[in-house]
């Protein structure tokens, strides 16, 4: 079997469905945006909610998708991790926006991280996306990545900067779409599945505010990121992140 034929046999693995069935159009019609209500809460209520739920990205007749498996709640002006602590600038605008709104930065000089407005217009907040399990177009994503189509798929969307990149996310592209829209090449979708189980512990890879319990994560996916990843599972998870 060549590269792109294992990357089929991959999707097929991951997702359960045949290539020919998943670019069927009567399977698009289970996708539904998620209104913009559901992001005019509480972060803190935003985030476990946004688990399960799908990433939707189209590149002309290509569909991307991902199921949303780890995302991390910020606050405002209370939470000196969050970029709207400062105050309203140029660069996090749309988090002082309405809710339902793509706010992308650049860190770190080489990735972008993708996140979503919350609250009311005027009120800052919002939830970074860490952590996909790819669902389709894995062979794209691979070849977004840069990565041979052999390689690990959990390596594709593991992470918000490699979920970033695996969906060709940036900032000037992206920034302030709206993601409430099914218009939208980029927006968050709800395919009637059962809601997770959901584990929440302390954010990651930040060092101001990094105490509050704002992660939210699938209970045992494996696709979440973090050198910890095997330990979270519902039994052990209350005594590991405690």
């Amino acid at each position: 079997m060549g590269a792109v034929g294992r990357a089929r046999a991959e999707e097929r693995r991951i997702t359960g469905f045949t290539r020919t069935r998943m670019s069927a159009p009567h399977g698009l019609m289970k996708l539904r945006a998620l209104p913009r209500s559901f992001y005019d809460r509480d972060p803190r209520l935003v985030g476990p909610d946004l688990l399960g739920k799908i990433l939707v990205r189209r590149q002309g007749r290509r569909l991307l998708t991902g199921r949303i498996v780890e995302v991390e709640a910020y606050l405002g002006a209370d939470d000196l991790a969050a970029h709207s602590s400062a105050g309203k600038t140029k660069r996090n605008a749309v988090l002082f926006g309405p809710p339902g709104y793509a706010y992308v930065y650049f860190i770190y000089g080489n990735h972008y991280c993708l996140n979503v407005s919350c609250l009311p217009d005027g009120t800052p907040g919002g939830i970074l996306f860490r952590a996909l399990e790819p669902l389709r177009g894995i062979e794209e994503m691979f070849k977004l990545r840069g990565m041979a189509t052999d390689s690990d798929p959990r390596r594709l969307t593991s992470g918000p900067g490699r979920l970033a990149a695996a969906f060709g996310i940036t900032r000037e592209v992206d920034n302030s779409k709206d993601l409430t829209s099914s218009r939208s090449d980029l927006h968050i979708a709800d395919d009637g599945s059962a809601p997770p189980s959901v584990l929440i512990t302390k954010r990651i890879g930040i060092t101001k505010a990094a105490d509050m319990p704002l992660r939210y994560i699938v209970a045992g996916n494996r696709f979440v990121s973090g050198r910890n990843q095997k330990l979270l599972t519902a039994e052990n998870a209350e005594k590991h992140f405690k």
